[in-house]
């Protein structure tokens, strides 16, 4: 009987600091994402306090989805690879959505040696950016259509490609904000760290559309898209 009793105490305890395990793992995955979240939101906020170096406002008015990848990184020798973890919010009939997790992933060719870190924002400026962002994955300048950014407050979209492209690219290092070509990256929805941010299997479209309120780590982030992107307009 006390043999009996001491392995139903054993049993017991092991399953109570296995619950207290996951709980604080699932707590520290919460605190990264929450830091990775913040992290996009100090690029933003950076952003703003550049207004002849931002996102023409013509651009910002009619954006649909804003992704954001803070510390993009591409190593490189002979072929680079390229690497980096972000979020995304899409505009709403309330604002700006709840974000998503995104993974950005590509490569280059050429002649380099060495490595960099960079920012990236990618504006989306149709429905079909919109749209794309609810597949598993989108391929830059194949299944959606991208152009560098012009920069610049008071710049307009005026050449073709970029007022045709659904996606615009920026990127930022060491200070300097200009457009960039991503064409062949590829977007890839990052549904292991959403469901850890969410606490449950809610999909890319009932958050980015506005179905699932932000949690209050996100707040500062979307505070700042909504003070980027202000000007009204649906996807």
């Amino acid at each position: 009987m006390m043999n009996k009793r001491f392995f139903q105490i054993l049993c017991t305890t092991a399953a109570l600091t296995m619950s207290l395990t996951v709980a604080a793992s699932a707590a520290t995955d919460v605190q990264k994402l929450n830091e990775r979240i913040e992290a996009a939101h100090l690029v933003l906020h950076e952003l703003m306090d550049t207004p002849d170096k931002g996102i023409p406002d013509d651009i910002a008015a009619k954006a649909t989805c804003v992704a954001v990848v803070p510390g993009f990184k591409k190593g490189a020798f002979i072929v680079g690879a390229q690497y980096g973890q972000g979020v995304v919010s899409c505009r709403t009939g309330h604002g700006w959505s709840a974000p998503v997790f995104i993974q950005l992933t590509g490569a280059s060719f050429g002649l380099q040696a060495g490595g960099q870190s960079t920012d990236l924002v990618l504006v989306g400026t149709t429905h079909d950016a919109f749209e794309r962002l609810l597949h598993d994955k989108v391929k830059l300048g194949g299944d959606a259509s991208v152009a560098a950014g012009p920069v610049g407050r008071s710049t307009s979209a005026s050449t073709t490609e970029v007022a045709n492209a659904a996606f615009l690219t920026y990127s930022r290092n060491k200070g300097i904000f200009a457009g960039i070509d991503l064409t062949g990256d590829v977007v890839h929805q990052n549904t292991d760290d959403t469901t850890a941010y969410y606490g449950s299997d809610v999909t890319y479209e009932k958050i980015l559309s506005g179905g699932v309120p932000p949690k209050p780590g996100s707040e500062h982030f979307i505070r700042t898209v909504n003070q980027m992107f202000h000007a009204s307009g649906a996807h």
